[in-house]
């Protein structure tokens, strides 16, 4: 197989490491800041929904900070490179998931006054249906977590040399360290700070890389001419990775159970002054998801424009497509001292961002679901240093879990399958609760187990027996460009061809192992909501069965 010369990589200079430095600085300051500030009030209350007194603007950078993490920095390009710009018909999905989030759970949430968002489904079921939803929330976010803070920093680690386990305990250790000092208040105003360095380092890659391509002009017919905007596919297919459908209903259930039910999304929704001002966060979060999703899909136009004739991936400049952005930068920004550290500081924020929510909701969860059931007289001084010692049990924990991430693949698609599985069961539970009276806790565990059933078969069948690659969009890749190794063969370069080992797939390998991931979500939704109403229905007629029976 012919070997290329790799143009790109240059190292991190000291003035990366001073800006790269400076995002856990800002970011430790914050919580700091915090602890000071709110040492008077050392309630557990204020310590994990910040005392109900947050306002709308910056909740709503908050909200897109943390689902916006680096899966979506690293991860949102490299899928536009690889498959094309479809990518931004989530931004259909989003607004269906906002509009729901704001018009129907949360108003639900709010008025209950909990902190726990199972706290709900002990009011309106029992303590069993509270336990096992509180259970499979804990496992969806140590698993996510595991990927927001492995997959980024490998990818760095390969591409800019920067120290993998370094990056990976720094993360983790930054994280706990403000989230356990400043609470929900430190989480959400980094994540503020952490938005807007996303924002500047997307946008260094977008103008340095259109004024490399010779302007916007240029990098539109290159990724015209390569199927990258090739947009809307109508296929019904469900076994299609990504068409219109799977994009735009599958993400719309796999992200309303990010957004309408997760406890680190409703946590920060309840911690508002009111309820208008919830629901006018989540709008204005619609804005920045918008914003994010536009700016990681034009990284990706920009990214396939420019190395359309040398595709590093295919070339063995880089092991894995995630490091196609970081690789890139290096690439276009390498020789301008400090920005390259910008980017990173780009990809880590949302890293920061992510965990550090996911460390306090689940914090909350555990404090409120199963600590103070089971210590009902604790005073207000015990309970937050409960609370922060639950802070540092799960930092531990979240950073942990990241040596299991390696195994998962892209970081996109392991992203959502992780919320899929666990999302879509919890989202038809809650419905099942909120929508249907009729309901009982008999159907609601029942749907639950149907739904994680129906979401975890294909996921993990997935997994084992990946779908074939005609489900997807041709690559278009080439490495004619690259500069050989031996320079006699620059005018017989090829493709490597890759002769697949046969491999023994089962039955369901080819359908309905294949499904597309995004529809993980509505199985499991579609599965716990659906059983739930038959089982409430049937234990009802059993349950007036029985009292006839003793008249």
């Amino acid at each position: 197989m012919t070997q290329f010369i790799n143009p790109a990589v240059g190292t991190f200079t000291a003035w990366d490491y001073v800006v790269f430095a400076s995002l856990f600085v800002i970011s430790s300051g914050i919580g700091v800041f915090f602890a000071i500030k709110e040492r008077k009030n050392a309630t557990s209350r204020e310590f994990l929904v910040g005392g109900r007194q947050m306002v709308c603007a910056p909740v709503a950078l908050s909200l897109t900070a943390s689902f916006m993490s680096a899966v979506t920095v690293l991860g949102g390009p490299s899928e536009v490179y690889r498959y094309g710009a479809s990518f931004i018909l989530f931004c259909i999905a989003f607004m269906f998931v906002v509009i729901f989030t704001a018009e129907l759970f949360v108003p639900v949430f709010y008025r209950s006054g909990i902190a726990s968002t199972y706290e709900y489904l002990e009011l309106r079921f029992n303590r069993v249906v509270r336990v096992a939803a509180t259970i499979i929330y804990i496992l969806q976010t140590i698993l996510y977590t595991g990927v927001v803070v492995y997959a980024p920093a490998l990818a760095l680690n390969q591409v800019t040399g920067f120290n993998l386990w370094g990056s990976v305990f720094a993360t983790g250790i930054v994280c706990t360290f403000y989230c356990t000092l400043g609470g929900l208040k430190a989480v959400v105003w980094t994540d503020v700070f952490q938005m807007v360095v996303m924002v500047l380092g997307f946008l260094t890659v977008l103008i340095q890389g259109t004024i490399k391509l010779g302007g916007s002009s240029n990098m539109w017919k290159i990724a015209r001419d390569g199927q990258r905007l090739s947009v809307f596919d109508f296929t019904v297919d469900p076994l299609r990775r990504h068409t219109f459908w799977t994009l735009a209903v599958g993400g719309t259930f796999t992200w309303l159970g990010i957004y309408g039910v997760n406890q680190s999304t409703i946590q920060r929704c309840i911690s508002c002054r009111s309820e208008k001002h919830a629901k006018m966060a989540l709008y204005l979060n619609l804005l920045g998801l918008w914003v994010i999703i536009v700016c990681a899909v034009f990284s990706g136009l920009v990214m396939y424009s420019y190395y359309v004739s040398c595709d590093p991936w295919t070339a063995g400049f880089i092991s894995a497509s995630d490091q196609l952005m970081p690789y890139f930068v290096m690439e276009i920004l390498g020789h301008l001292p400090g920005l390259p550290g910008l980017f990173v500081a780009c990809a880590f924020s949302g890293t920061l961002s992510t965990v550090a929510a996911s460390i306090n909701a689940l914090a909350t969860v555990t404090y409120e679901d199963f600590v103070k059931q089971c210590f009902l007289n604790v005073s207000e001084k015990t309970s937050t240093w409960i609370s922060k010692g639950l802070c540092i049990v799960y930092g531990v924990v979240c950073t942990s879990m990241a040596v299991a991430a390696s195994l998962m693949g892209g970081i996109i698609q392991a992203a959502l399958s992780i919320h899929g599985m666990c999302g879509g069961p919890m989202l038809g539970l809650f419905t099942l609760g909120i929508l249907f009276p009729c309901a009982n806790w008999i159907g609601a565990i029942g749907g639950l187990a149907a739904g994680v059933t129906l979401s975890f078969w294909p996921a993990i069948g997935g997994f084992m027996y990946p779908a074939p690659s005609s489900k997807t969009l041709p690559l278009y890749l080439s490495t004619n460009g690259c500069l050989p190794l031996n320079m006699s063969e620059l005018f017989s370069t090829s493709l490597p061809t890759i002769i697949p080992k046969e491999m023994y797939r089962p039955p369901l390998a080819d359908s309905w192992y294949s499904v597309s991931y995004l529809y993980y979500s509505p199985l499991g939704f579609l599965g716990s909501l659906i059983t739930g109403l038959l089982l409430s229905f049937l234990s009802g007629l059993f349950q007036q069965f029985l009292k006839i029976q003793t008249l």
